[in-house]
């Protein structure tokens, strides 16, 4: 998909000169590499130590989450008389693998355990009065519910005249009012100290069994297997990886790669992956557990992620793949008929992109924002039919709050929730077109316009002779990636091309360029979609790049390249 603008290159601050000095001299690094890792908060050998060796011991104490206690109460209380217990999840990874987390521990010791996710479709987002209906007919008095109900006002008291009991687990931001559930576990409540407020749902669920397990006398080692699935929850739900949510990562990606439970071992084969990083768990494993709940049902996800028999798994496996690939076709189709559409009604000048078209599916609308964001960059938001109501997927782009945006747009909202970056919605049909004109005028008032060239940020510049195979170890013990701890992007200038560049790949959208700074090594350098900067790169003149350093292996040999993302001259 073609950039419709330039790149805007920022270059990160120069971290503390004699911070940078001392900490090179205490780890015995290049100052480089002491520089990237004070622009992190990385200041001091026991805080190298840290990062570079996340500790289990360094979790947090579950108990400091507010309600905790009675969270904890509740669900023993419930084991002592024998009632059935409905862990109930929404039904994207987040959800799903929550639902996988809390079930599959309680089941390990309880029997009296049933899943709940709702259809994206019949039901929508969070928790539905279908599920609590579900839950009386069925004898359940207690619901969990993980990734979602920190909204649910009205479901929670309409439970609660059925004589059935809620447990919220949830990391979405809390509106004014909480529901009154037993207990309400939410690192964004303005009345919790918990220390770290980045959980996604499923490392809030899995905190709740971090403080189950301890009530038995259980270590944090015993839990160490459930860390696969919260792993690729914090991947796929794109929060920090700092702090807390790094330890979970970091182990979490270990079990992945080492001891993988049965279901993902079936994904893996599918697709023939060895050793998986935080983006191959983005873009392998997220989309194929999405893919159930967005083409079919999320409990096709939660029953694959809970499967302990190899051919099950590797059956439940490929019917999710077959789910995934119908999603790819939506996806592209849908796209393009958005793109369209913006086309046709003359709105590339807009300062948001809103687009509407009744059939499109709705398991998809949330990638398709995504990709008319990379396309135009501007918050974005798109809408199909679902039922009687309109449901849109909203994104943002870097620096955008578009969940503060929709909540001045509340009086044309039915239902709304998110974060700053992704968020959901409902709305009538008749407020469809005050909406999009109110949106616009919302955006178009409070953006920085800046914020609409899309940006690279960079850590820091050097040249090439820096970049060694030691300077590369290094600089993968920085990993796992992901916001707040993004892969280093650096800058060099007075590149010159040594005659080889040529746009490459089947269309010939991406660059390929040999190049060197003065004497130094020769590197390869791969631009994907920069074909329009070849003239740059291979006119004879020096430029500058900015790049991520990569490993290419060709035919056995490894060697380091760059991972060109813009060029200039």
């Amino acid at each position: 998909m073609e950039f419709l603008q330039n790149m805007r290159w920022t270059l990160k601050p120069k971290p503390d000169h004699e911070k940078v000095r001392l900490l090179a001299r205490a780890l015995k690094v290049e100052p480089s590499i002491a520089s990237l890792l004070v622009q992190r908060g990385v200041e001091s050998f026991e805080e190298a130590e840290k990062f570079f060796r996340p500790n289990l011991e360094d979790l947090h104490d579950p108990y400091l989450m507010k309600d905790m206690d009675k969270a904890v109460s509740r669900i023993e209380n419930a084991i002592a008389s024998e009632e059935n217990i409905l862990i109930y999840g929404d039904y994207d990874v987040d959800g799903t693998t929550s639902v996988a987390l809390l079930s599959s521990y309680l089941k390990s010791y309880y029997p009296n355990i049933s899943t709940y996710i709702p259809d994206r479709y019949d039901e929508g987002y969070g928790v539905s009065y279908k599920g609590i209906d579900y839950a009386e007919d069925n004898g359940f008095s207690l619901i969990i519910a993980l990734d979602c109900g920190i909204k649910a006002i009205e479901k929670v008291a309409y439970a609660s005249e059925k004589n059935i009991d809620f447990i919220i687990c949830d990391h979405h931001r809390p509106g004014k009012e909480i529901p009154n559930a037993i207990a309400v576990l939410d690192p964004k409540r303005e009345d919790c100290e918990y220390p770290y407020k980045e959980l996604c749902g499923c490392g809030v669920g899995f905190k709740l069994i971090q403080a189950l397990a301890e009530k038995r006398g259980l270590q944090i080692e015993d839990l160490l297997l459930y860390l696969d699935l919260v792993a690729t929850a914090i991947a796929a739900d794109i929060v920090p990886i700092t702090g807390e949510n790094r330890i979970l990562a970091y182990y979490g990606l270990k079990v992945i790669n080492s001891n993988p439970r049965t279901g993902f071992q079936a994904i893996l084969k599918q697709v023939k992956k060895e050793t998986l990083t935080i983006t191959d768990v983005v873009f392998i494993i997220a989309p194929r557990i999405n893919a159930a709940g967005r083409m079919k049902h999320g409990n096709h996800a939660v029953t694959l992620l809970t499967e302990t028999d190899a051919e099950k798994a590797e059956k439940y496996a490929s019917e999710i793949e077959t789910f995934n690939t119908d999603r790819r076709d939506a996806d592209k189709q849908i796209t393009e008929e958005a793109l369209q559409q913006i086309i046709q009604n003359k709105e590339e000048k807009r300062m948001t992109t809103v687009v509407y078209q009744e059939n499109w599916h709705k398991g998809v609308i949330g990638i398709v924002a995504s990709r008319l964001t990379e396309t135009y960059y501007r918050p974005t938001l798109v809408f199909t039919k679902s039922g009687e109501k309109l449901a849109a997927s909203a994104r943002s782009v870097k620096g955008f709050d578009v969940y503060n945006a929709l909540e001045s747009c509340a009086d044309h909202i039915e239902q709304f929730g998110g974060h700053m970056y992704a968020a959901g919605l409902t709305m009538f049909e008749k407020d469809f077109e005050n909406f999009k004109n109110e949106f616009e005028r919302v955006v178009s008032e409070t953006i920085d316009p800046h914020l609409l060239t899309p940006e690279i940020s960079i850590d820091t510049e050097i040249n090439l002779a820096d970049i060694t195979p030691k300077f590369y170890r290094i600089l993968k013990q920085f990993a796992p990636f992901g916001p707040g701890n993004m892969t280093p992007t650096f800058m060099t200038q007075n590149l010159m091309d040594t005659g080889w560049g040529k746009c490459v790949g089947e269309d010939k959208k991406h660059l390929r360029v040999v190049v060197k700074q003065g004497n130094s090594n020769l590197f390869t350098g791969l631009g994907f979609g920069l074909a329009e900067k070849q003239d740059i790169a291979c006119g004879g003149k020096p430029f500058k790049a900015a790049y991520c350093i990569d490993e290419n292996e060709w035919q056995g040999n490894v060697s380091l390249q760059l991972r060109l993302k813009d060029i200039m001259e």
